[in-house]
């Protein structure tokens, strides 16, 4: 019966995350998921405290709205990484090398 298992550390300035679901596979992909989700998230928050900052208006209304926003752009964004590291990963597997070209059979 599979397991998972979750690790955690922290190294200056790198924040590692490891999800050990007992297949290379989803770890690869549930991994670039989460980082380039994160990613997303904090530029969708960046970008809308700034706007705050500079119109100076604080409401519960774009609270609400920023978070729904990081929520969507997390989400969408993570699912591209972890389709296209997954798809890079499987076409390594089946290549037996990881080099360009396997990055070019995504692009055509």
């Amino acid at each position: 019966m599979p397991s998972s298992s979750f690790g955690a550390s922290l190294a200056t300035p790198k924040l590692n995350v490891a999800i050990d679901t007992g297949n290379p596979f989803l770890n690869v992909t549930v991994d670039g998921f989460l980082k380039i989700g994160t990613v997303a998230a904090a530029k969708s928050l960046a970008e809308d405290a700034y706007y705050v900052v500079k119109g100076g208006n604080f409401s519960g209304r774009k609270i609400e709205h920023s978070l729904k926003k990081m929520c969507k752009e997390g989400a969408y964004w993570g699912t591209v990484a972890g389709m296209y590291v997954g798809m890079e990963y499987g076409m390594e597997r089946i290549r037996g090398t990881h080099d360009w070209v396997c990055c070019l059979y995504l692009t055509i």
